[in-house]
């Protein structure tokens, strides 16, 4: 068996190595002449998966080590009888834990309190769910926006599109990208959404970067109806809008999904579905055998007296996830946007991080509990 693997897949060197013949290349350089003589694929969002890619290959099996997979043409795989993998939920902690860092950030630098606050989610999938579920841990009110969804199982816990734009301080989008069928997502946030936001709201955009019209984004930043937006994903990234970039109160290089945590989850989907496949039954339910340890002190104390319950949730959380260190990164040297995702640092999630809590309120000490912190 031969696999080609984007080399920016952590924790794969070595795993396959006693029963395949592996090659590590950069996703965005992976070429039909890679492929040609390969019978897996193991890819991130960098390699487009198509006929100019698969044509003429022996190709049998595409893992994308993602959520997303809007950079594989499923209908030309399906036609060419190529089986292709996703791994849904494999980084919905990690999202998780970046919106819960841009909330407590904006909620900070604006003046308010939590519990005042709605946050609208758009798309209520793995990782939707897991941001409302962060947003209510932190006193939030939440509306959910999912049409398919409310569809399937009618309208009661869902608030349409209009009024959750009128109600919502803050606005996330966790959508997939489509472009067709009867909820296309792309420039979903165009200038007639923009519009129809609360005046002063706040968006953030860490699904995919073409679901934002970045005109219509660049337009409701310069009349004055956003206070604010947060960036993680971009249209024509790594090539990104210098306009926004400057404007924007946090800009990361599409790492929401970049815990330490969350790329093994996807790794181990790569390793897992390829030994299924072929029968490779000691690497049936792999998983890397340690993670490594982030740069800051897994076990850390924060004295709360005095101390309201936003000030307590910034401390914990950016503690864990210094975001606005990422966004500086991006500002100062956008043109390594590509290299700032590859050569990501260890980030850890909640569950990684033993707090020692004096004198919180019961809310804030439940919601870093719910938030997933080891609370002593």
């Amino acid at each position: 068996m031969r696999i080609i693997a984007d080399d920016k897949i952590p924790f794969l060197r070595g795993v396959m190595e006693p029963y395949a013949d592996i090659a590590y290349l950069p996703g965005a350089a992976i070429s039909a002449d890679d492929v040609r003589d390969a019978d897996v694929l193991f890819t991130r969002t960098r390699t487009h998966c198509d006929a100019s890619l698969l044509a003429g290959s022996r190709v049998r099996l595409i893992v994308t080590a993602t959520i997303g997979f809007d950079h594989i043409d499923t209908d030309y795989c399906r036609r060419a009888g190529i089986r292709w993998v996703n791994a849904p939920g494999c980084n919905a902690a990690s999202v998780r834990q970046y919106i819960a860092a841009t909330l407590v950030t904006i909620v900070r630098q604006r003046g308010l309190r939590l519990t005042d606050t709605t946050l609208g989610v758009i798309g209520v999938g793995h990782v939707g769910r897991g941001v409302a579920d962060a947003a209510q841990a932190l006193g939030m009110r939440v509306l959910l926006n999912d049409p398919p969804r409310e569809e399937r199982e009618g309208s009661d816990a869902f608030t349409s599109l209009d009024e959750l734009l009128r109600q919502s301080d803050i606005i996330t989008c966790h959508t997939p990208l489509t472009a067709d069928g009867p909820y296309p997502t792309r420039h979903l946030a165009d200038a007639r959404f923009f519009d129809r936001m609360r005046r002063g709201a706040a968006f953030i955009n860490s699904s995919r970067g073409p679901v934002v019209d970045s005109a219509a984004l660049r337009e409701a930043v310069q009349s004055g109806r956003l206070a604010a937006f947060i960036l993680d994903t971009w249209e024509g990234e790594p090539d990104i809008d210098r306009t926004l970039l400057r404007n924007a109160l946090i800009a990361t290089p599409h790492i929401a999904g970049y815990s330490a945590d969350g790329k093994a989850n996807g790794t181990a989907v790569c390793v897992r579905t390829c030994s299924q496949m072929f029968g490779i039954d000691a690497l049936a339910d792999w998983f890397p055998p340690t993670l490594p340890a982030p740069p800051m002190p897994t076990d850390f104390a924060l004295d709360a007296i005095g101390r309201t319950d936003e000030d307590v949730f910034y401390e914990a959380v950016t503690h864990t996830y210094p975001i606005e260190a990422d966004s500086a990164r991006l500002k100062t040297s956008p043109e390594t946007f590509e290299r700032q995702r590859g050569d990501y640092w260890i980030r850890r999630e909640f569950p990684c991080f033993r707090l020692c809590l004096t004198g919180a309120s019961r809310r804030a000490e439940e919601g870093l509990r719910r938030l997933g912190f080891r609370v002593d």
